[in-house]
């Protein structure tokens, strides 16, 4: 099963200096099969591809969706009855960044835990694991949280908390985090259609958004470029954090916070 997510994603800055951009993405939703659509690869080199060391595990030395399985199991989540996805960004030719993909476990049609794999233009990597600690449905009124503990832009600290709300339909995806540390922050949101990947649906892709990877990060430093002539303050980077992934509170069993969003 593989999916083309033609999506949005808008972030805006909290605090005395603003900044705020949307941008479109594409997204692909997978389950790690063998490759069906001529364009799209699995480890190996297409126009789009997708490589297990990119994914599932240390940053470039990943072992894809046996490393989530391994995750799930030591927490005692039910494997043998999930679908395991990844949503992700493919690979461009050869260049490949992901600020975050997402990794879910899904049970009868509903995400019942998921990975949040965030990626910094330094070369860390830190991820975030999300469910409830019965692993119930993830509603979209719920908000998962969990302490931020790798430095991601270098103008926020390494301090505060993430706010997750996350949706999965049979159609659509929609994803909010926000990021608060006192009256600073970072909110973001990912949303679009899910809808067959096919040969056309990608190369109009390549089109529409030139060059994948590369673009995304030519846009993340262009608007650190405008960040500094804000005069935000700029921090140096800390060591990544460790262990690789941290649980989040309502995991851990702090109960769910609900949201109107």
């Amino acid at each position: 099963m593989i999916q083309h997510i033609q999506a949005q994603t808008f972030h805006a800055r909290r605090g005395s200096i603003k900044n705020a951009f949307r941008y479109g993405v594409d997204y692909l939703l997978t389950d790690m099969s063998p490759e069906t659509v001529p364009l799209l690869s699995r480890n190996r080199f297409n126009l789009f591809s997708i490589h297990d060391r990119h994914h599932g595990g240390p940053r470039g030395d990943g072992h894809g969706v046996e490393w989530f399985r391994n995750e799930l199991e030591q927490r005692g989540f039910p494997v043998e009855r999930a679908q395991l996805l990844l949503l992700t960004q493919p690979s461009f030719l050869w260049f490949q960044f992901n600020p975050v993909s997402f990794w879910i476990a899904v049970i009868d049609g509903s995400a019942r835990a998921f990975i949040a794999e965030v990626n910094n233009t330094f070369g860390h990597r830190h991820c975030y694991f999300c469910a409830h600690r019965d692993f119930r449905p993830i509603e979209w009124s719920e908000t998962l949280e969990a302490e931020k503990l790798m430095h991601v832009s270098p103008f926020q600290q390494v301090a505060g908390q993430y706010s997750f709300n996350f949706e999965m339909t049979d159609r659509a995806f929609n994803i909010r985090i926000s990021f608060e540390n006192g009256d600073q922050g970072v909110l973001a949101t990912l949303n679009g259609m899910r809808r067959p990947a096919t040969s056309k649906s990608l190369l109009g892709a390549a089109f529409r958004r030139p060059l994948g990877a590369v673009r995304v990060v030519a846009l993340i430093y262009w608007q650190a470029l405008k960040l500094w002539l804000k005069r935000a303050p700029f921090l140096r980077k800390p060591e990544p954090p460790e262990p690789l992934v941290s649980n989040s509170r309502n995991y851990s069993g702090v109960a769910a916070k609900r949201t109107g969003t």
